[in-house]
């Protein structure tokens, strides 16, 4: 089940100024099985070295000479290492020796002939703490999060419906309402509820593929989510296990919430518990849905980092880790009416990590204004093809715009957009808020399974 990532990484193959690659991104995610699986493709043969089975391998990267490091990796794993380009090089579990990645700098000067890809699971906890120089501008990021909708139709052999959904779904058929034939709506909204349900963690996938049932699809979900609280020994220094278990816990129950420290544990100072979640998110186990006041671009400029949101990794950990039963979720009319719609709000930012290139760290933002009898909030705010999208979630095909209305009357947008799970459709607002402002804009509605095509759609709005 090849992940469908070819693109980035035959980009980064194909450069003339390629450079080390470094991929990051959580574990079980299928880091070192894409590398391993495509790095055979491409060039016939990876040779891999894991630095935390080997630890003696570190020893190899004593000096600055890419040439004689190769000479003595070969000798610590006693096979040749070709320096024409016809074997990528794997550093794998990276983390466990971080000062390696500062010799990279040296096969981007002396040896850019031979491909190096390395990864790591909790690489940013260790860049978070390194001691050294790391190489900027001599070293390339590719970030891989779990599998998203379009991954998961491909693993479920569906690639018509994904070609379809990317390649004639656009604006001018939105608009003439030939995008999406009732039939194939039908299809991808049922393809949507499993993916739903499985997530994109390819252990996952891999056994609702095999299997086309949930309950094995549960059982991974809990080895994985017990692998995670294993990796928790690996930040005692920091952190004590209660403290990450309890955030990590909380995020779930606080889905679609502003994130509070006082709600996680009350005997805790919240300080304690934000350095727990400065890991959990160094380690991308969650990822922080940041407020700002979205006056321009950057749309980061003027943001509260203590005011925040914070999901999941994946939706799939997400209904496991609060106990729901996929069996039972299977049968209910809207999944993502579960817990409140705030499963169909995992699901909208899960997916919007996918949308920037992935060379880009992805970051989520969102807008509220609280002030008694006239409080407000946008579920996401996010800025492609450099435009500031407002984006409403809305679990089922209804929803009232309230915010949304209060948001588009105080800023000068034309374009706004609700995922929610009705077919396409574009209306044209023209609403009066609570304080007697006028909200006029466009709103492009679209079903959920269609935020990975958001890039392309947001450069045809004129």
């Amino acid at each position: 089940m090849l992940r469908n990532r070819g693109i980035d990484f035959e980009k980064w193959a194909s450069s003339p100024r390629r450079k080390p690659l470094v991929v990051r991104g959580a574990r079980q995610v299928g880091k070192s099985w894409l590398i391993r699986t495509w790095g055979t493709k491409r060039f016939g043969s990876v040779i891999e070295i894991n630095l935390e089975r080997r630890p003696e391998a570190a020893t190899c990267f004593v000096d600055n000479d890419p040439v004689a490091v190769l000479r003595r990796l070969e000798v610590i794993i006693g096979r040749a290492i070709p320096t024409d380009g016809s074997a990528l090089l794997f550093l794998d579990e990276i983390q466990a020796v971080p000062e390696v990645l500062a010799k990279l700098r040296w096969f981007a000067e002396e040896l850019p002939q031979v491909p190096v890809v390395a990864a790591g699971s909790l690489l940013d906890f260790a860049l978070a703490e390194h001691q050294f120089s790391m190489p900027v501008g001599r070293i390339s990021y590719l970030h891989l999060e779990p599998m998203g909708y379009f991954e998961f139709c491909h693993a479920c052999d569906e690639e018509r419906l994904v070609n379809w959904l990317q390649n004639e779904v656009t604006l001018e058929r939105i608009v003439s309402g030939t995008a999406l034939p009732a039939a194939l709506h039908a299809k991808a909204i049922s393809l949507f509820r499993s993916w739903v349900l499985v997530g994109g963690m390819p252990a996952a996938v891999e056994a609702y593929r095999r299997d086309r049932s949930f309950p094995p699809v549960a059982e991974v979900h809990r080895d994985l989510l017990a692998t995670i609280r294993d990796d928790f020994a690996k930040y005692a220094n920091r952190a004590h296990h209660h403290r990450l278990t309890a955030v990590l816990d909380a995020v779930p129950a606080q889905l679609g919430q502003k994130f509070t420290f006082a709600k996680v544990d009350r005997d805790e100072r919240a300080v304690s518990l934000r350095q727990a979640l400065d890991l959990l998110t160094l380690a991308r186990v969650c990822h922080r849905v940041i407020s700002t006041p979205a006056t321009g671009l950057p749309i980061g400029a003027g943001a509260d980092t203590r005011t925040m949101k914070v999901i999941h990794l994946d939706v799939g950990l997400t209904s496991t880790s609060l106990r729901l039963d996929l069996s039972h979720l299977e049968k209910a009319e809207d999944i993502n009416l579960v817990n409140s719609g705030a499963i169909a709000e995992q699901v909208v930012g899960q997916l919007l990590r996918l949308t920037p290139v992935s060379a880009e760290d992805p970051a989520l933002w969102y807008w509220v204004r609280e002030q008694s009898g006239s409080s407000a909030e946008i579920d996401y705010i996010t800025d492609l093809s450099g435009r500031i999208l407002p984006i409403e979630v809305k679990a089922g095909a209804g929803g009232t715009l309230r915010s949304l209305h209060v948001f588009m009357a105080s800023c000068d947008l034309p374009w706004a957009v609700r995922f929610n799970s009705a077919p396409p459709v574009i209306h044209d607002i023209d609403a009066k808020t609570p304080t007697g402002k006028v909200a006029k804009y466009r709103l492009l509605s679209l079903p959920a399974y269609l935020v990975e095509v958001m890039p392309k759609i947001a450069g045809e709005l004129e």
